[in-house]
């Protein structure tokens, strides 16, 4: 029974979370606010976050080759690890370069402005992080 009453107490604080946003707003000075709940007698905009946008062009020169991958990565990254992982599975090709233990993997990631790996390059794609579709809808169906 005590099981059962924890399981329904849980199941209702995930509910509060589960229709939780990002809201922004402006003041009556005009400053743009943004929130986790509305602001009370204010008119907010809810927003749709997107993370880990793709963004072009990525790199200019002998980087931008049609279809070649690219990944910046760093050892301790389980994403990076996952994006290899699935390069391996699915045969895809690619050239990696640790940002923390290759000179040029440090030059490249500071020209691309970096501020998280995987950095992944496929031609003049860029994608930050990694997620299967998202690879596929820049590289194709491997």
């Amino acid at each position: 029974m005590p099981f059962r009453i924890a399981l329904v107490l849980l199941a209702l604080l995930l509910t509060q979370y589960a229709g939780a946003g990002i809201y922004t707003w402006k003041d009556a000075q005009g400053h743009t606010h943004f929130g986790d709940r509305p602001p009370g007698g204010s008119a907010p905009r809810a927003l749709d976050p997107q993370i880990n946008i793709i963004t072009r062009p990525a790199v200019q020169g002998p980087l931008a080759a049609a279809h070649e991958v690219v990944i910046y990565t760093a050892e301790w990254c389980g994403v990076c690890r996952k994006a290899k992982g699935y390069f391996k599975d699915k045969g895809i090709a690619y050239r990696e370069y640790d940002i923390e233990k290759s000179r040029k993997g440090r030059q490249d990631y500071a020209r691309l402005k970096g501020t998280g790996v995987p950095i992944i390059l496929v031609g003049e794609h860029r994608l930050n992080g990694f997620s299967p579709a998202r690879f596929e809808s820049v590289y194709g169906s491997p």
